[in-house]
């Protein structure tokens, strides 16, 4: 018998169906390797998964995460029904909790009054205020999104659903950090943030080395200006209220602490995603025949995951890390990242460079200062938010002491007096 261990598995019960069209979509082209599929995951594959995962993990938690393509494509009854088996199995010491990812577009008052009353949490895809979205994430017939999506927010909010955003950095709006972070916490009234890069493949298949990327990739030095003024405005006025995922992550690096992301984990390979037909695969990046661990139906997932064949997926993240990246001073921040953006090479020639290297070493380095303080407080049992205090007094006294055609301190590279000295 397989030994219970945790992992956190991206289920999608209408595989890569979805009622949108977001041109930087990796996972609509995922279809293709189920030719003449409906899609559509049947009630033996959900039985065998909400049961397999209480089995796996251990407890007293279990999250059961669904995900697509666009996963309310399946109809209420079919999360009813999923429901339904968790409180068959609940029992002391197991209870379930439930996430959701969606584009928000066809939620309903019945569709919130569901995820209140069964306590969801609800991931909203929004790219940022309208322009920005819409640059990217068009419906089936091309036409913008932003009215459909926040009018799903809306029906969250006035039902008293818990949500959060999951924001994509593209490049429609990676020269946007600030006005993106400010309509999400002001306008949308967001507390939980997640930022994805965009680094696109322009192929069919999936990953091969050293491919092209299309231009809706986000570039590494737009993706650092955009963590860093971000952080900048977080650092400034919202920690402890707003939670910026990639900054928590972050911290838990200065800190000493596991990080809550397998992008920035020495390995990976907790983070499996599964088909609607009961295929598992490695991860929901490597959703490809190469990285199919087998099927749920045949064999348990518990015993899949166990697997010699995810032990190497997930060690190779570790292995392959250029020596560049093995030198790095930031390395125990980022760890080469997630495998799936390793596509360029080192300044020495050597394959396995994460595109977005330049980006992640420029935002770590400039976060350096704000996270071994914050980290300090949290030795110390005190809150990160104290460090909010601190840096405005270092500020307050760094201004008084210079010139007004001196660099500001604040790092924009303008003169002082065009800067914070206006």
């Amino acid at each position: 018998m397989t030994t219970p261990f945790n992992f956190h598995l991206l289920a999608k019960p209408a595989g890569a169906a979805c009622n949108l069209r977001c041109d930087y979509c990796f996972f609509l082209k995922k279809a293709g390797l189920y030719p003449g599929s409906k899609l559509h995951m049947e009630d033996d594959v959900l039985c065998a998964y909400i049961e397999q995962l209480a089995e796996s993990q251990v407890g007293p938690e279990v999250t059961v995460a669904w995900q697509g393509g666009e996963p309310t494509l399946m109809g209420l009854d079919f999360f009813r029904r999923s429901i339904e088996l968790e409180r068959e199995l609940e029992r002391p010491g197991l209870r379930f909790e439930n996430t959701i990812q969606t584009n928000g577009t066809l939620l309903d008052a019945e569709w919130c009054r569901f995820f209140r009353e069964n306590d969801f949490l609800v991931g909203i895809s929004l790219d940022g205020p309208r322009e920005l979205h819409d640059a990217y994430r068009k419906d089936a017939r091309g036409r913008p999104t932003f009215n459909e999506v926040t009018r799903g927010v809306e029906l969250l909010q006035e039902h008293g659903v818990e949500f959060n955003i999951l924001c994509t950095v593209n490049a429609a709006n990676g020269d946007h950090g600030l006005e993106v972070y400010r309509f999400f916490r002001d306008e949308i009234g967001a507390k939980y943030i997640q930022l994805i890069p965009v680094v696109e493949r322009d192929n069919e298949t999936g990953f091969q080395e050293g491919e092209a990327l299309t231009g809706r990739s986000v570039s590494p030095r737009q993706y650092a200006g955009f963590l860093t003024s971000v952080f900048d405005e977080w650092v400034d006025r919202d920690v402890g209220e707003v939670f910026v995922l990639t900054f928590d992550w972050a911290l838990a690096a200065w800190a000493g602490e596991p990080s809550g992301s397998c992008a920035f984990a020495p390995t990976c390979g907790n983070a499996p995603a599964l088909e609607h037909n009961g295929d598992l695969y490695s991860c929901d990046h490597f959703v490809e025949p190469s990285h199919l661990l087998g099927n749920i139906l045949e064999t348990p997932m518990g015993e899949l995951m166990s697997g010699e064949k995810q032990r190497a997926f997930g060690l190779e993240k570790l292995d392959g890390l250029p020596q560049f990246c093995l030198d790095c001073e930031v390395r125990f921040a980022c760890h080469g990242a997630c495998p799936k953006d390793r596509v360029a090479k080192a300044p020495d020639g050597e394959p396995g460079l994460n595109y977005l290297c330049e980006g992640y070493k420029e935002f770590f380095s400039h976060i350096d200062e704000p996270m071994k303080l914050m980290a300090e407080l949290l030795s110390a049992g005190r809150a990160p938010s104290e460090a909010m205090d601190f840096l405005a007094e270092a500020r307050r006294r760094a201004f008084a002491l210079v010139g007004r055609n001196e660099p500001c301190p604040c790092g924009s590279g303008l003169k002082y007096k065009h800067c914070h000295g206006k």
